[in-house]
């Protein structure tokens, strides 16, 4: 039977479809860039595990926080600078804590503009010692038939407070514009040592009529009189020159 050229025929490639059934949707295999995705997933996720595992089994640091701070100490070794013998013996302290109210500002010159204000709390101590290196040739006598001693000793002396920067701070420290401006091109170091130098000044001030002295006095004596004492000596008599 002789077809017309113009009627398509189905090849030996694509069949032709039955009439009245359902056409197939051809087969979609996934691309090559999807599969490589697909694998490289599939091994960090198995590396992930693995390390998860040698985690639990303590091979491996702990990774919980890779941000985590870290301190490195690059200070230098200790330079000794000087060393004394000291022949004084401390007899007492005291600590003393004083509230530093500081305020700079500029005549004819608004407080917004150009003030400085620092409220700092400082705790220091302050030792009241007897320096034993004054003491002269007549200054003991000693009768070894009687068993007694008179010793006589120069006065109490106060040391400059030292600050004890752990209880120390800073309450509140107000500033100007222009003065925050400023802070910000230059150090603060002098301001600082300036409150620092107020603290100790009051401190020690305050120590000269807090009966350091008088404690100092009474701990000295009662120490030589037991040291003598455990000599055999049964009288020690202590007296303080006036400053």
């Amino acid at each position: 039977m002789a077809h017309s050229p113009d009627v398509d025929e189905p090849t030996a490639e694509y069949q032709a479809v039955p009439e009245g059934a359902e056409p197939v949707a051809p087969e979609h295999r996934p691309s090559f860039f999807a599969r490589l995705l697909i694998f490289i997933g599939f091994v960090f996720a198995l590396l992930v595990a693995s390390c998860f595992g040698l985690r639990a089994l303590n091979v491996l640091p702990s990774f919980d926080n890779p941000f985590s701070d870290q301190a490195v100490d690059r200070s230098q070794p200790v330079l000794l600078q000087s060393m004394r013998d000291l022949h004084r013996y401390v007899a007492a302290d005291g600590t003393f804590q004083v509230i530093v109210d500081l305020q700079q500002n500029k005549e004819n010159i608004p407080d917004f503009l150009v003030n400085r204000r620092i409220l700092f709390v400082g705790s220091g101590t302050v030792e009241t010692y007897v320096d034993f290196s004054a003491i002269g040739g007549d200054a003991l006598k000693v009768d070894n038939e009687k068993k007694t001693i008179e010793l006589t000793l120069p006065p109490p002396q106060q040391s400059t407070a030292a600050l004890d920067m752990s209880k120390s701070y800073v309450v509140e420290e107000d500033r100007g514009l222009l003065t925050s401006i400023g802070d910000a091109f230059r150090s603060d170091t002098e301001k600082q040592q300036r409150v620092y130098q107020a603290a100790q000044q009051k401190i020690t001030e305050a120590a000269k009529s807090s009966g350091l002295d008088q404690r100092a006095q009474q701990n000295t004596q009662l120490m030589l009189e037991s040291l003598f004492s455990r000599l055999g000596y049964t009288s020690v008599k202590v007296t303080f020159t006036t400053p």
